[in-house]
């Protein structure tokens, strides 16, 4: 029988340290002959990122410690291993430099730069005989922002690199058509983003490898490909959004462009990450694709779009290919985090093997859609509180996070999370908002946000909110926002802008818009335009930098803060979280600061995960008023 104990009190078998081992996971997965590889992140060896391949079995590591495979192509990575000429050709973390193993051992391929981390690489494809094909980009000045890209070809015998081309100022790697006389890319200038529009690139390939000059064949200002492949020597297919949709066109080189299945669907996604797929090929004239993260097979014959493993709803787009009559991947799922799978005749089989869960603690995620006062719909996330041993008192009601994902072109999925289960097993429920500007509901839904960030993210979270407390699922006195990166700034912008929530957790943030662009700030190359789509082109609209600023809102905030900070992050410098937590001294509202040496954007390593999430349970508890057996104390300031 359950004991009766209030909301946030309930004891739970999932710990922090669980969420922290299960923190990493697959990532970047391929095909090598017959074996599929991946790419693993691995908390417990303060981030590192491994390469493995399933055996017969289980796994056994590609490259042994300390190889860290990654990189810091447009600051968050692209893809950072290929296999070339029989040897592995990936990037290190450490230096940035590219590196080559075979039977002899590990050697650089690419040299030392003068200043480290001055010269970096990402997206490695296979390219000619001989070489590997990536992006190239090289610091040019002190600032973030003073950098130059170029595509080479990286002789995997050592043999240096060579230019290739550089049609914009980001790039996406050249792939060579299958009779080598051609190769093609994307790429886009600020201050578009690639989601907002990128064009497809083609140029001739002669006989020393060099390229003629590239031509465009779609794409355009607002028109983004997110992806290509090679289909024939003289066709491509590609994901592009001319009707508001990523959908799967055929690109041919004499100029025609074909949606193969015209739908309003997203078959693509942003392209955070330079690399990532959301279709493969199956032969027939059949595809295998991710619509709106969920794995669905595109038969051209009748311009199907057919959903394929239902229960596994959300697929990563940093691991999918064609493997063994199906598909590899890496999935999740409602009741199962994150792992490597195999598809063939809609059967999902696991390479990796799941972890053994208390499934009667793991909440059910709910899709639920949200109307906001001006008629719009929000897709939302439910997470209720879920404890066999736990009975809330008569008459109460649970607190409530809402979850604010990053991007803020993200998307949250209907799949398990061992982070809000942490929190969910405790009484806590989670609401995961996907407001306007998320990705996964057309480029229209996406475009809400455009000049409107810190106005229609702050409504559509606050819309959630009320929504869930008029209808009884939660105590409207104790309801909190938690997010990082994008989404960190929107919580701070609520907590700053609305009487909504009672605390909120602020993990990574934006804090400074002024301070967080190329004119005026430090932020990094790739988002230093970022923000005239999401506020306005400065200096014109700079007084809305000001105005949505949470640092210039700092006095108005509506409760407690918990601030979290990696202190190497170059996407949200730290100087950003420390002038904000500073205006905080003395007003008399209670706030914590925890600033994590050794972390980036987002946190890598298990100490520092455990850390956080303990100290965010700590908090909630202090703030809502409810103990938190188990968990240190963290320490408020005033």
């Amino acid at each position: 029988m359950s004991r009766i104990s209030p909301y946030g009190t309930w004891s739970s078998p999932i710990t922090a340290a669980e969420v922290a081992a299960a923190g990493g996971g697959p990532q970047w997965l391929d095909v090598v002959g017959d074996e599929v590889w991946w790419a693993e992140a691995r908390p417990a060896e303060q981030g590192r990122v491994a390469l493995v391949r399933a055996v017969p079995g289980g796994t056994e590591d590609v490259l042994p410690a300390p190889w860290n495979v990654r990189n810091r192509l447009h600051e968050y990575g692209g893809r950072p291993w290929a296999v070339a000429e029989g040897a592995v050709v990936f990037t290190h973390w450490a230096d940035q430099r590219v590196y080559a193993q075979s039977e002899t051992g590990v050697v650089p391929l690419t040299p030392a730069p003068a200043e480290p981390q001055g010269v970096r690489y990402g997206d490695l494809r296979p390219g000619r005989a001989g070489e590997v094909w990536a992006v190239r980009e090289r610091g040019t000045g002190p600032r973030p922002t003073d950098v130059e890209r170029d595509l080479v070809a990286i002789a995997v015998d050592g043999g240096g690199e060579r230019v290739l081309a550089a049609s914009h100022r980001f790039l996406t790697a050249p792939k060579l058509s299958p009779d080598g006389r051609h190769a093609a890319w994307f790429g886009w200038d600020h201050p578009l983003m690639p989601w907002d529009g990128t064009e497809l690139c083609v140029a001739p390939v002669a006989g020393d490898g060099s390229f003629g000059p590239h031509r465009v064949l779609a794409g355009g200002a607002d028109v983004a490909v997110c992806q290509l492949e090679w289909e024939t020597p003289s066709t491509l297919l590609a994901l592009l959004d001319p009707d508001g949709w990523w959908n799967l066109h055929r690109v041919g080189l004499d100029g025609p462009v074909v949606n193969l299945a015209p739908v309003e669907q997203e078959l693509g996604g942003p392209l955070w990450k330079a690399g990532s797929r959301w279709f493969v090929p199956l032969g027939g004239g059949r595809h295998a694709v991710l619509v709106s993260g969920r794995l669905a097979v595109l038969d051209e014959a009748d311009g199907s779009v057919t959903p394929v493993a239902d229960e596994l709803t959300a697929w990563s787009s940093t691991g999918l290919a064609a493997y063994d009559g199906g598909v590899a991947g890496v999935a999740a799922g409602p009741a199962r985090e994150a792992a490597v799978v195999h598809v063939a005749d809609g059967v999902p089989k696991d390479l990796t093997p799941q972890p053994e869960l208390p499934g009667a603690f793991l909440p059910v995620p709910q899709e639920r859609v949200f109307t906001t006062d001006g008629g719009e719909t929000v897709p939302v996330v439910l997470y209720p509180p879920r404890n066999p041993d736990f009975t809330a008192p008569d008459g109460t009601r649970p607190p409530l996070l809402v979850h604010v994902h990053g991007g803020p072109t993200g998307q949250h999925f209907p799949v398990l999370d061992l982070e809000i289960a942490y929190f969910t097993s405790r009484g806590i429920g989670v609401a995961a908002v996907n407001y306007g500007g998320s990705t996964g509901f057309g480029r229209a839904y996406r475009e809400r946000l455009r000049e409107q960030w810190g106005v229609v993210d702050v409504a559509d979270c606050v819309a959630v909110a009320e929504a869930l407390v008029a209808a009884g699922l939660a105590d409207g006195d104790r309801v909190g926002i938690r997010g990082g990166s994008a989404g960190g700034f929107t919580a701070a912008a609520a907590l700053t802008t609305t009487e909504t929530y009672r605390a909120g957790t602020v993990m990574f943030p934006v804090l400074d818009l002024a301070g967080w662009t190329g004119a005026e700030g430090d932020t990094h190359d790739f988002e230093s335009r970022y923000l005239d789509g999401l506020v306005g082109p400065l200096p014109e609209t700079r007084q809305r930098y000001v105005e949505r600023s949470p640092l210039a809102n700092a006095g108005a905030l509506a409760g407690p803060v918990l601030v979290q900070q990696g202190l190497e992050d170059r996407i949200c410098p730290p100087e950003q979280a420390d002038r904000f937590v500073a205006r905080l001294a003395g007003r008399g509202i209670p706030y914590a600061y925890q600033r994590f040496a050794g972390e980036q954007h987002g946190f890598r390593q298990a100490a520092t995960i455990v850390a956080a999430l303990e100290a965010e349970l700590s908090f909630y508890g202090q703030v809502f008023g409810f103990d938190t057996p188990g968990v240190a104390r963290l320490e408020l300031s005033r």
